[in-house]
């Protein structure tokens, strides 16, 4: 064994249990979504980029909403709609688009949001391998909805496909 492999060695065994350490003990697990749906979500990451200037969204026709939503597990930041993408499960084709409120003032795309009309006795739609949650309401949408969240644009500690992000805040 050549010195540099044992030295690769030792640091890797330095180095495991460091990083175990830094997960708090009481640290609920993160339900994690499928490896490859990153994979999938690229047509997402596609569509979405010019939004990352937030005129280009309300240009393309997505409503900007003035309301900051938090839920119980987090924000969710402010809702951009668009009408005729609601029902849409094409991944490159969100109905929402959520931003939080930036450094200069000015709004940061966080996630996207796929928007399905709730149908009274239906089930949620699934998309990525994710059930959408509700019925719920979201800003900017008339009635009951089913809606799945996608943090594609700022990391969820609380997972890709989770409801809300604690580290989005409202101002």
């Amino acid at each position: 064994m050549s010195l540099r492999s044992r030295a690769a060695g030792a640091a890797l065994a330095l180095a495991v249990p460091f990083a175990l350490a830094a997960v708090p003990a009481d640290a609920a697990p993160v339900p994690e979504a499928d490896p490859f749906v990153w994979t999938d979500l690229t047509p997402t990451y596609t569509a979405t980029a010019d939004y990352q200037y937030e005129p280009f969204a309300v240009t393309d026709g997505y409503a900007r909403t003035d309301t900051c939503d938090r839920t119980s597990r987090g924000g969710a930041g402010y809702h951009y709609v668009k009408d005729a993408s609601v029902g849409s499960l094409d991944p490159a084709d969100p109905a929402g688009l959520l931003y939080e409120t930036d450094v200069d003032g000015g709004r940061a795309l966080v996630g996207v949001e796929w928007i399905v009309r709730a149908v009274s006795g239906g089930t949620p739609p699934t998309l990525f391998g994710q059930s959408f949650e509700g019925p719920t309401t979201v800003p900017g949408v008339k009635g009951s909805v089913y809606t799945l969240r996608a943090w594609i644009w700022k990391d969820n500690p609380s997972g890709l496909f989770a409801l809300g992000n604690p580290t989005v805040t409202c101002p």
